[in-house]
């Protein structure tokens, strides 16, 4: 599956965050999710495993109750059922999420 990033549609994500669906197949989905500045990409879990690399900008990263700062070029491994959540720290922050297996929630959205 080849998808051009360009032509995806951005569906709300969080408040101050949009959320493009990438390519997706088997047990894999990747999306792209944009923050504005002090948006907040609220703490939760979920039965899928997740690693997500910083594209652009910086984040406070939480996971599993410690906070870090991450910016360009990050990655972060999130197990399964893990607690976890964001807030920007720069407009236009873009975080790239791949997780297995697909997220069923995100794919009704579309």
């Amino acid at each position: 599956m080849i998808v051009k990033g360009l032509t995806v549609e951005i569906v709300p994500a969080d408040k101050g965050a949009g959320r493009k669906l990438l390519a997706r197949g088997g047990n894999m989905m990747m999306t792209e999710v944009t923050f504005q500045k002090d948006a907040i990409g609220e703490m939760h879990s979920h039965n899928h495993e997740q690693i997500s690399y910083i594209v652009q900008g910086s984040f406070d990263f939480t996971l599993d109750g410690i906070t870090e700062r991450v910016e360009k070029g990050d990655s972060i491994y999130i197990p399964s059922n893990t607690l976890h959540g964001v807030k920007a720290l720069e407009n236009e922050s873009i975080i790239l999420d791949i997780f297995t297996s697909q997220r069923e929630d995100f794919l009704r959205k579309i």
